[in-house]
């Protein structure tokens, strides 16, 4: 598979998920695309510039920490107008706290034309970092996806940290390191104080870093590491290192349409 491709790219707006991080897990898919973009608007304050080795050197990189979704959109708008193929790459994936549904809709308001392209979220790269599997049976099967509630973003009533924690499952706490205190008291409200949680800062990043700490510990990491952002919080009893559990899926009396007993 080469990862070259002459095609030009229609004019429209590529949203990528550009991952945690780590070039080297961006999609191919997502790749070719920044190879040939004419314009790459990118989130520069959780975007790492590795990401961007290997665009074009005349596209135009434009940066978006110090600018609004007033100023994002006419820009974008602006340019696929004018014939360009526009990147707005964004870290993680994008189905998680990208606010990209304002953008789309303001870009289908605009009949401007968009495509998106997936990316890895940190939790599955920071359990590929640990060698872990989340969805251990007998153990655990679910994972949970979320955050503390923010200025920016408001949690509904019925998705409560406490109450999510009550299932006891895998769960991947994003966007928490300011709130860390509070968060860490609704969790001890039903994991154990040894629960072990793995704490990961700019996975991905050169000077990534990663602890694996008891809960009741967690918000002193925090603090004495003075993370405030970019950092994952990841609670599981799959971390606990119970042993001797295994799926059925590939056991000898296990059948299914390709594997009938004979």
């Amino acid at each position: 598979m080469t990862l070259m491709d002459s095609s030009a790219l229609s004019p429209a707006v590529y949203f990528i998920g550009a991952g945690p991080g780590d070039p080297e897990l961006l999609t191919v898919k997502a790749y070719k695309i920044l190879q040939k973009a004419d314009v790459i608007v990118f989130a520069d304050s959780l975007v790492p510039k590795q990401i961007l080795e290997d665009t074009r050197k005349d596209a135009e990189l434009i940066p978006t920490s110090s600018i609004t979704l007033e100023e994002i959109i006419p820009l974008m708008i602006d340019r696929v107008r004018r014939g360009l193929a526009v990147v707005r790459l964004q870290s993680g994936d994008l189905s998680l706290y990208s606010a990209i549904q304002e953008q789309i809709e303001l870009l289908t308001a605009a009949d401007i034309p968009f495509q998106l392209i997936p990316g890895i979220s940190a939790f599955q790269g920071l359990a590929a970092k640990l060698a872990l599997e989340l969805t251990i049976p007998e153990l655990v099967q679910t994972i949970i996806l979320t955050r503390v509630e923010g200025k920016a973003s408001p949690m509904p009533e019925s998705e409560e940290l406490a109450s999510l924690a009550a299932h006891k499952a895998s769960l991947c706490l994003y966007l928490a390191a300011r709130h860390i205190d509070k968060a860490q008291e609704k969790l001890l409200q039903h994991y154990p104080p040894e629960q072990k949680v793995a704490v990961c800062f700019r996975l991905g990043w050169p000077d990534e870093k990663t602890w694996v700490v008891p809960l009741s510990e967690m918000a002193k990491l925090t603090h004495r590491e003075n993370l405030t952002r970019t950092t994952l919080y990841l609670i599981s009893p799959a971390l606990n290192q119970i042993t001797g559990t295994r799926s059925q899926l590939y056991h000898p009396q296990h059948s299914h349409l390709f594997r009938p007993h004979p």
